[in-house]
């Protein structure tokens, strides 16, 4: 039987910069990685969709023929007439990244204004995928729309894998962001939340505090990235951490977060355990710090 798994977000004009200083443009963001990642470790049983919404102009059109050349289904993106995709730069430094985001007229803001047209993309996926930057961007009524879509897909038994990818510049305040995410967290069957965002919001001392509330919220398993240390994985009747295999100096780290989720979610959805599914991840996004780019 075909398998569908949907992930639900923006997708942006990417500027990177290359080694003359001037600037490549690609596709990029959040959950489009880890659906591009996911696609790549899947099986051909599995169809891999992205959720969004795009404008009616040619960049938009640009966006739709490269997702479409790498696999991943766009029959449930929306065509907002007038409006555009969101853009954002990247500047690196030793490694690590930097953004300049314009996105406040990004079409995908509306990309859950229609909650019929969201229930029929939710309904019709066996696992969903989403995160908060999903949930910023969004309007309260429109979020929450949302929200309900995914609390009922995941009681007909779909996976849902949210991740926090916690960004304080989108949200009016941090009382909204924890509302949100614990709301994220009653959705989801699996969270893949990171320290130290996850601590610093919410005032809690480690990654095993972290878990407990996730557990209690509602997710069945959770996995705590933490950088370079182990990733702490828990799930019912096991725990355990998962240490971070040794690379070398990163080039690059963008996307890394997003690999490590695609990989772990298709691993989960592939039927291997949570601790391999860790340690398959962490490879993936072992090798993706070390080039250039999200998608490696």
């Amino acid at each position: 039987m075909v398998k569908r798994l949907l992930s639900i977000g923006e997708c942006m004009v990417e500027l990177s910069t290359t080694a003359d200083g001037t600037y490549r443009q690609g596709f990029a963001g959040d959950t489009f990685n880890t659906a591009w990642h996911a696609r790549r470790a899947l099986g051909p049983i599995w169809r891999v969709g992205f959720f969004t919404a795009l404008g009616d102009d040619p960049i938009s059109d640009r966006m739709l023929t490269f997702m479409d050349n790498e696999a991943i289904e766009t029959d449930h993106i929306a065509r907002i007439p007038g409006c555009k995709p969101g853009l954002y730069m990247i500047e690196l430094k030793n490694g690590e990244r930097s953004f300049a985001y314009w996105r406040d007229t990004s079409a995908a803001r509306l990309l859950a204004d229609d909650p019929d047209r969201v229930e029929a993309a939710v309904s019709s996926a066996h696992a969903i995928y989403f995160s908060g930057i999903t949930l910023a961007i969004l309007q309260p009524d429109a979020r929450g729309q949302l929200l309900s879509s995914l609390e009922r897909a995941k009681a007909r038994g779909a996976t849902v894998a949210f991740d926090s990818n916690i960004r304080p510049g989108l949200w009016p305040d941090a009382g909204a962001m924890r509302a949100a995410i614990r709301a994220a967290a009653r959705a989801s069957t699996i969270a893949l939340p990171t320290i130290p965002d996850e601590t610093d919001l919410f005032g809690e001392p480690d990654a095993e505090a972290v878990a407990a509330r996730y557990r209690a919220d509602g997710a069945d398993e959770v996995v705590v990235r933490a950088g370079t240390d182990p990733a702490l994985v828990v799930w019912k009747g096991g725990k355990a951490k998962v240490q971070v295999p040794e690379a070398r100096a990163p080039i690059d780290t963008t996307g890394a977060g997003d690999s490590f989720n695609g990989t772990y979610l298709a691993a989960r959805l592939q039927g291997a355990t949570p601790e391999d599914a860790a340690r398959q991840a962490h490879e993936v996004a072992a090798r993706v710090i070390g080039a250039t780019g999200a998608l490696v």
